[in-house]
C-alpha cells in the first residue's frame, strides 16, 4: 500500500464477514479513513450430514488434486482434515485467490502446488498448466455452499473426475434497515466494498426499499466485472470500481484514487456532491 495515501476520514462501510474484516478496517484506518463494519455474510457450519463431510475426508488419498476457493474454504478443510486423518502426502493443493494461498502456507506451513495468477479466479487459474491434460485425474473442490460452475465444468471437460466438498455455508446476517439509515445520516458512508455477489445481493436485502434511493448512488469498490454487472443490474447508479485484484491494499489504493479525485474535483468546481 502507498504510504502516502490519506482518506481524510472517509467512510467506509466494510461488507466482509465479521471475522475477515478486520484486516480491511485496519488498512482504512491506517489511511486515515473511517470503516464503517457491516458483515452482508455470516460463515456457518455446512447443513450436510456431518457423516457425509467424514466420508469423503476419509477419502482424500484416492484424489490427485485439492482446490479450495476461498479462505474460508481453506481454514474449514484443513481443521476437517487435520481433525480426521490429516492430509493426504501425494495430494496437490491448488488456490485460486492469494487470501487462499496465504491461508493454506499460515496453516500448513508450505505453499500451494498451483495458484492462479493474475487477476485471480477462475478463469485464471484455469490456464496454469497443471490444469490441462486432466484425463482420469481425481479432483476434490472444497467450497461453500453452491457457486459458480465454470471451473468443474471446465475440469470435466478436460477429462477429469470432480467431487465438491461443501465445508461452510454461508448466510445473510440479521440487521435492522434503521441501522444503515442512521449510518448514512450520520455521514458514516461514503463508500462501500464488495467482495462477493451473495455480499451483494444481501446488502441489497438489508438495506430495504427505505434505504435504496441513497445506496445506490453510493460508489463501490468490486474486485472483479462480474460484480460490477451485477450491481447494475440491482440499479447501482454511481460508480463502479474495479480492482486490480480482490487483495486489502488493492481495495485501499482504489478508494484512495476515487477520493483523491473527488478532493480534485471540488477544489476545481467540477463535481459538486451528489447527496
Amino acid at each position: 500500500m502507498n504510504s502516502t495515501i490519506d482518506l481524510h476520514g472517509l467512510g467506509v462501510m466494510v461488507t466482509r464477514p465479521a471475522h475477515q474484516a478486520e484486516p480491511l478496517c485496519q488498512r482504512i484506518e491506517e489511511a486515515g479513513g473511517k470503516p464503517y463494519r457491516v458483515p452482508t455474510l455470516e460463515i456457518l457450519p455446512p447443513e450436510r450430514p456431518a457423516h457425509e463431510l467424514q466420508r469423503q475426508l476419509d477419502q482424500l488419498s484416492t484424489f490427485d488434486l485439492a482446490i479450495f476457493i476461498s479462505p474460508n474454504a481453506v481454514e474449514r478443510a484443513i481443521k476437517l482434515m487435520q481433525e480426521r486423518n490429516g492430509l493426504p502426502g501425494q495430494l496437490k493443493l491448488a488456490t485460486v485467490g492469494r487470501g487462499s494461498a496465504r491461508m493454506i502456507t499460515r496453516l500448513l506451513g508450505r505453499k500451494p502446488d498451483i495458484c492462479a495468477p493474475p487477476p485471480f479466479n477462475s478463469e485464471a487459474l484455469l490456464t496454469n498448466s497443471g490444469m490441462q491434460n486432466l484425463s482420469d485425474r481425481n479432483i476434490i473442490i472444497f467450497r461453500g455452499n453452491s457457486g459458480r460452475e465454470l471451473l468443474a465444468d471446465t475440469l470435466r471437460a478436460r477429462g477429469a473426475k470432480v467431487e465438491y466438498c461443501e465445508v461452510y455455508r454461508r448466510a445473510c446476517p440479521e440487521i435492522e434497515p434503521a441501522t444503515l439509515t442512521q449510518a448514512w445520516e450520520l455521514g458514516k458512508i461514503g463508500i462501500i466494498t464488495i467482495t462477493s455477489g451473495e455480499g451483494l445481493r444481501n446488502l441489497v436485502h438489508l438495506a430495504g426499499s427505505a434505504n435504496r434511493h441513497w445506496l445506490f448512488q453510493t460508489p463501490l469498490v468490486l474486485i472483479n466485472r462480474r460484480l460490477a454487472t451485477l450491481a447494475q443490474q440491482f440499479g447501482f447508479s454511481q460508480q463502479l470500481l474495479i480492482t486490480n485484484e480482490a487483495s486489502d491494499n488493492a481495495m485501499i489504493d482504489t478508494i484512495n484514487d476515487w477520493a483523491t479525485q473527488q478532493t480534485t474535483s471540488r477544489c476545481t468546481g467540477v463535481i459538486k456532491d451528489e447527496r
